[in-house]
């Protein structure tokens, strides 16, 4: 395959593990939270998308009701797991090993209830347009623009909006915005909102380039970790500008002689160890 269209596909990648990695950054930033159930997450959204969508729901309404249930599903664990184990001050080694418990959870429980099976869209075959003499198929390009449309609207609410302020203040200093004034409670709720939102909504896409499969999440949940570290732990932006180039280092890298596709993810994560390498902190300052 010609490196365009390695390019091109890698792009498509990246939007979409930026769109789960921006979610699983602001979790840490703001909840001090390395989940690792963010990738099952991401699979419930594209499965509720399916299951919709399969249903005779125009896609674009299904992705809506998958990111709604993303969203309830978020929700149920803030408050069956996440708050309880806040509230009795649990170390985050005791975090991290429950969200992996949450993620085998999920993970089986979609196995039970829909089958280990791959599936896919009820969508029509499109044919794929040239750009620049590359061949990109149709829903590539869709996914792009719908990464970058959320993307913008994200950075909006961040900066423009009282939440997003609020947020800012909680991951900068969660005492000190609590004694100001802020409902600490109100702005987790929210970003678990927005969490769920970017993950199901990065689901989708994933669903739109590639199967539906049960551990479609898992296999995509290190490049997540991996842009979140390489951007800077905490920094939205950062792991934006880290999926992409964990995005196409991952399809680049199967044009080297000698590496398969199933090398694709050491690839990256080697990228990421040497530039953590001559810059430990990333490549932007943690900030939300």
């Amino acid at each position: 395959m010609a490196p365009e269209q390695l390019i091109v596909n890698g792009i498509a990648l990246g939007c979409i593990i930026a769109l789960a990695a921006v979610g699983l950054t602001l979790t840490y930033g703001i909840l001090r939270l390395s989940n690792f159930a963010h990738g099952d997450f991401m699979t419930l959204g594209a499965y509720f998308t399916w299951l919709a969508n399969t249903k005779g729901i125009n896609i674009w309404i299904s992705i809506i009701l998958g990111v709604l249930g993303t969203i309830a599903a978020m929700l149920l664990s803030e408050f069956l797991l996440w708050r309880p184990m806040r509230n009795a001050r649990a170390s985050a080694t005791t975090l991290i090993i429950i969200s992996i418990g949450l993620a085998l959870f999920i993970r089986n429980g979609i196995i039970f209830i829909w089958g280990g099976d791959n599936q896919s869209y009820d969508l029509p075959v499109l044919p794929a347009i040239d750009i620049l003499g590359v061949k990109v198929a149709y829903f590539r390009i869709i996914v792009v623009i719908m990464a970058v449309v959320a993307i913008a609207l994200l950075h909006i609410l961040l900066q423009n909006t009282k939440i997003g302020k609020a947020m800012r203040a909680v991951a900068d200093n969660l005492d000190l915005a609590r004694v100001s004034g802020i409902n600490v409670e109100r702005v987790v709720i929210w970003t678990w909102v927005i969490n769920g939102t970017l993950t199901a909504f990065g689901g989708a896409m994933y669903g739109l380039i590639t199967a539906v499969r049960p551990n479609m999440g898992w296999f995509l949940i290190l490049p997540m970790f991996a842009s979140v570290i390489l951007g800077g732990i905490g920094n939205p932006y950062g792991a934006i500008v880290g999926a992409l180039i964990i995005g196409v280092t991952q399809e680049l890298s199967v044009a080297i002689p000698g590496l398969g596709s199933e090398y694709k993810i050491g690839v990256a994560l080697l990228l990421m160890v040497l530039v953590l390498l001559i810059r430990p902190q990333g490549l932007f300052r943690s900030t939300i």
